[in-house]
């Protein structure tokens, strides 16, 4: 689950400028970076996309999420579009994109191009048929160019109108979920090393208890939205439990929220957040705390805690000056050796659908195949990218890199399942169980109660 405030935090946490690179000539003024001067950019791939696109005098609309930064940066992107195809990219943005765009499609005044933050919407204005099929050879290309690329073809696969399924959406720009930080000097102090599997994560904590300290700092506190962090937690362990078919059942309401598979792996996060001696402050402390406060015993001294699973945004709520990759860093969640099922990727993202066909719609999806349209955006801040064609070197910075190193070393990504459960559930049912869980309640029990409102639902 992303709030708003979290999604753009994720830049905010991550940003590092982009000098604005301009020379003389024909060069567009509004190019971030001069076509042939940046070694790290595939400008290749932008030549030879302008030389089999003229487009000029056509016109294309781009209707999306991102407001102020957001929005300069994807279109710091649709401006290498416009230089090579000589077209013109209109793109507006809006906080309730997920309402207007469903306003817009019905009434038949559908931009181009929509930008989906939420696979689900996408899924369901393509069953009503206001979606354009994108093509087996779409497919296929980010089945072979994406990391984990069919877990990428399943996210933007739906059923038609007909109930036929189709490819719909490509996507573009992720977020990373499985993430553990921790201060490098305080693990250097006491010896530790960075664990590379659960087995090993497992046993640092209680190395960590061992030594007297306390290995996890977790809060699950954040309004109305309070225990959404417990459900990552859960999401990351179902897929280190069991195969990514079995998530997708459980995501589909195919098996109940009570199967011991699911009931499993809602235990697991109970062996870290549910033992005293693991939590800082104990368990009592977990449901209390806000989540934006919580990373904060990384940074005491002593320090209240060593490690800290959370999405790509926490630094934003690291203390002012903290400096990525010297005061603070992260690793992998890791995947257990012994169960065999590769390394899983949690993490969430946005998808482009066409929702009104035209040449420079198809034109403009082709272009998100090419690295240069994926190398602009990780140059300056908040983007990230399975598209191994993509030069890594061309991240704005190491955090940045290391994260699209674990998306592109990934064997399976899996949306955030909160966000793919009917509202009632996913932003409601599933928050108030982790609550009731930490609390005392058994998973079972939860587990349970969440299904039996699920099956209320008409």
């Amino acid at each position: 689950m992303k709030t708003p405030l979290l999604a753009g935090a994720v830049a905010l946490a991550l940003c590092s400028a982009a000098p604005m690179v301009v020379s003389g000539g024909a060069l567009a003024a509004d190019l971030k970076f001069a076509p042939g001067e940046d070694a790290r950019f595939n400008w290749k791939s932008f030549e030879d996309f302008k030389a089999a696109h003229d487009l000029s005098g056509q016109e294309m609309s781009l209707f999306g999420p991102w407001l102020s930064a957001d929005k300069d940066l994807i279109e710091s992107v649709t401006a290498y579009f416009e230089e090579a195809t000589g077209a013109k990219v209109k793109y507006s943005g809006s906080d309730s994109f997920e309402q207007q765009i469903v306003i817009d499609t019905q009434a038949g005044s559908a931009p181009n191009v929509a930008v989906f933050p939420q696979p689900g919407l996408a899924s369901d204005l393509a069953s009503k048929g206001l979606l354009v099929p994108l093509g087996n050879e779409t497919a296929d290309w980010i089945k072979n160019n994406y990391a984990a690329g069919q877990s990428w073809v399943d996210l933007g696969t739906y059923e038609g109108k007909d109930g036929t399924s189709a490819f719909y959406a490509f996507p573009y720009k992720a977020d990373v979920k499985s993430l553990v930080w921790f201060v490098p000097e305080n693990f250097e102090d006491a010896g530790y090393e960075v664990p590379t599997t659960m087995e090993e994560l497992k046993a640092l904590s209680e190395q960590i208890v061992a030594d007297g300290a306390t290995p996890w700092c977790i809060g699950l506190g954040s309004g109305g939205a309070t225990g959404w962090p417990a459900t990552d937690w859960v999401e990351d362990l179902m897929l280190r439990t069991q195969p990514p078919e079995v998530y997708d059942q459980w995501v589909r309401n195919e098996i109940p929220f009570d199967d011991e598979r699911v009931v499993a792996a809602i235990d697991e996060f109970g062996a870290f957040a549910k033992n005293d001696k693991y939590v800082d402050g104990g368990t009592s402390a977990v449901v209390s705390t806000d989540f934006r406060d919580s990373p904060k015993g990384l940074f005491a001294s002593p320090p209240k805690c060593y490690m800290h699973r959370q999405a790509s945004f926490i630094p934003s709520f690291f203390p002012e000056g903290t400096e990525l990759g010297r005061d603070a860093d992260f690793f992998y969640f890791p995947a257990y050796a012994e169960k065999d099922l590769g390394t899983p990727v949690l993490g969430a993202g946005t998808l482009f659908a066409i929702t009104k066909d035209s040449e420079v719609a198809r034109a403009f999806i082709d272009f998100l195949k090419t690295p240069i349209a994926h190398e602009i955006w990780m140059a300056q801040a908040g983007f990230l990218t399975p598209y191994t064609g993509a030069n890594p070197d061309a991240y704005a910075n190491d955090a940045l890199r290391k994260q699209g190193e674990i998306l592109t070393s990934a064997t399976t990504f899996r949306f955030d399942a909160s966000d793919l459960m009917p509202g009632k559930i996913g932003a409601g049912a599933f928050w108030t169980g982790m609550i009731d869980y930490v609390g005392g309640k058994s998973a079972k029990d939860v587990g349970a109660e969440i299904q039996k409102e699920w099956d209320a639902i008409k």
